[in-house]
Order: C-alpha cells, then structure tokens, then sequence
C-alpha cells in the first residue's frame, strides 16, 4: 500500500460528472431493461476508467467518484438497520431550484450491518499503488443526525429516540462500527462530508433556528459531539478528514455566510485529521478563521470552483493562498476543489474536459506554491 500521507498538496473532494455510458446504464436498469449483473458490471468499468484518469493526471489519491451512488449522503444512510427511503417527488430548496431528493427517515432504531460501501471501497482499493492511496467518502455523523431531526422527521423520529442525546449515542456507535469495516477492509484514508456546519452560519441560519425555538450554540454543541463520538477509537494509521460543504447541486448552493461563528466547534475541537474548506467566492467569507484551526490539523483550501466552466486566474488564487498563510502556516495548507463535480447525480454545469482542467490547474498551482 501507499505511504502517501494524506491529505496531499494538490487534492480533491472526491465525486466526478457521471460518464453518458453510466447514464445510459442507470436508466436502463431503472427501466428494468439491464439485468443487475450487466449494470454493476458497466459501473465496475466505468469507476475503473476514472481512477485511470485520476492517475493520468498525477494525483495521488483516487476515488471511485461515487458513482456507484445516487446523492452523496443518503445512500450510506440507507445502508443502516432503522433508515428507509422513498422517492416522493421532495427535496430540498437550494439557491436557484429544488435539489430532489429521497425521503430518508426512521422505522427503527440505528444499528450497524455489513455496509455495502466497504465492498465499493475493496473494488476501489485494488487499483492502489506506490503512488496513490485509495479515499473513500460518506456523509458525516453529523449530517445523518441532521437528517434525522428536520422537522419533515421529527414525529417519526421521536418514536425510536425520545431525546437527541439518544440519537447522538447510536448514530456514534454505528459510526464506530463501520468505520472498523472500513479499516479492516484496508482504507486508511476516510473522508466526512459535512453540510452541517455550513448550513448553520450566516443570519439565515440565526433567524431560521430562532423562528424554530432551538438554540444555536446547542445545535453546535450536538453537531460536534455526533461527530466526534464517531471518531472514539479510531485506528491511528487511519486519516480520517472532513469536508465543509455548504451544498453543491446542479451548480446551486444551499447557505452562505463566513466560518467565524462555527471555528471553535469544528476548527478548534472537532477531532479528524484535516479539514477540506470551501473558499470559492464570497460566500465562504475571510479566511481569519484558520487561526482557530487546532495545531493537529491540516486544512485544504477549496479555491477551485466546481460549480462554473471557467478556469481560475493562477495568480489570483497563488495570491490567496499566500493571505491564508497569515492565519495558519503554508506547510499545514493544501489545495483543492471547493466541492465535488457531481454530489448528486446531476452533476455540476460543466464538461468531463473542464472537470479535468480544473484538477491539472489545481494540480499545477500547488506545484508551483510547494515546490
């Protein structure tokens, strides 16, 4: 296996534009037209031809670019004893259309079972070498406790778990137990995306919480205690990251607003190994923050938009790598997209080549910054 230590200097989040072939595929076994077998075997060479590319282009770490997957997070919820699905037409309101996505609640209490994203993560892991380690990404504990406490879930919900300490306690546990899968399955390199803490800053998020009646600092409070319960004993070889994602569908966003009011929950006590930032627009705000950031960690600077065609200046962005070094020293910064191609199946408003010449620029700038 790779000795790689990860997060590397030029990285990425981890989802890619599904391929017209995969597509086409879905459609056709959704339609009942392709037997399971042939679909999953479209899909084993479709994820086989990405993780090519990703090594043609230099980077050492590969993905299978989730594309075994419909949206980002609700597929590994569904993947535990007590959650069920249905698609009824619901979704989510981002910025600029509704992100349509499965209903995802309780029918029982959460419990760990052989989770079929580690069998994903051993058709992925055959393709490591001397040079690449292989990641695999699932939402964060924080995002399925979320999941589970919209006021869409609440009633049902409350059936299983008459308080959020409960729910905290199980979802922890069953996070602990398939992140042991993971581990003795070979993966070293973890990654939790986390639309939580994005989804809570800003004076949106303080007015939507204060018409709800809950209290924003015990939200804060029970985000980081779900995440970092998750994490109690993890193995110390394992890298275990999170990305900070404040929603990427269909080129949309969800939240906006600056770090300051989340840094001394998960810059400061949240306990991975590094943090994937989103740093692509005003959005994200200043980047005074990063003083915040444990010493333990490292921070991976999402500089490269997923969200448009258009490639960055690279001065601009060598320029505010530099004025994030004032907060946290060069040699803890990485860089990389702000987000991934395609969180959900949809994808990003871009083509394959311009996912890919947003990762050879990446990959260019970081050479250039750490030599």
């Amino acid at each position: 296996m790779s000795k790689i230590q990860t997060p590397y200097r030029y990285d990425f989040v981890g989802s890619f534009l599904r391929p017209q072939a995969l597509k086409e595929a879905k459609n056709s076994y959704q339609n009942g037209e392709l037997p399971k077998e042939e679909f999953d075997k479209i899909v084993d060479e479709e994820v086989s031809k990405v993780v090519a590319k990703q090594k043609e282009l230099g980077f050492h770490v590969i993905t299978d670019g989730e594309f075994r997957r419909s949206f980002w997070h609700l597929d590994f919820m569904w993947g535990f004893d007590g959650v069920a699905h249905e698609n009824t037409g619901n979704g989510v309101k981002f910025d600029a259309e509704l992100a349509v996505l499965d209903d995802t609640y309780l029918v029982g209490k959460i419990k760990a079972k052989p989770h079929p994203f580690v069998e994903g993560f051993r058709f992925l892991k055959q393709f490591e070498d001397e040079n690449t380690v292989a990641k695999y990404t699932i939402p964060a504990p924080a995002q399925m406790f979320q999941q589970m406490i919209i006021p869409e879930n609440h009633e049902s919900t409350r059936k299983f778990y008459s308080t959020n300490e409960d729910l905290i306690q199980d979802i922890g546990t069953a996070y602990q137990d398939v992140i042991k899968q993971f581990y003795e399955a070979g993966c070293r390199n973890l990654q939790l995306d986390d639309c939580t803490w994005g989804a809570i800053v800003g004076d949106a998020a303080k007015q939507r919480y204060k018409l709800l009646g809950i209290d924003l600092e015990e939200v804060k409070a029970q985000l980081l205690a779900v995440n970092n319960l998750a994490l109690e004993g993890k193995p110390e070889d394992m890298v275990i990251t999170s990305h900070i994602c404040r929603g990427n569908y269909h080129s949309t966003f969800f939240a906006s607003g600056a770090y300051d009011s989340v840094a001394d929950y998960v810059f400061a006590k949240e306990n991975v190994d590094a943090l994937f930032l989103e740093y692509d627009d005003a959005r994200s705000g200043g980047f005074e923050p990063l003083s915040k950031v444990s010493g333990d960690k490292k921070v991976v600077l999402g500089l490269i938009t997923t969200k448009t065609p258009e490639l960055e200046n690279k001065e601009d962005i060598i320029a505010r790598i530099y004025e994030a070094a004032k907060y946290i020293p060069l040699d803890r910064l990485c860089l990389s997209p702000q987000c991934g191609f395609a969180s959900c199946e949809i994808g990003n408003k871009l083509t394959e080549e311009e996912q890919w010449a947003k990762l050879k620029l990446v990959k260019e700038i970081a050479e250039e910054v750490w030599k």
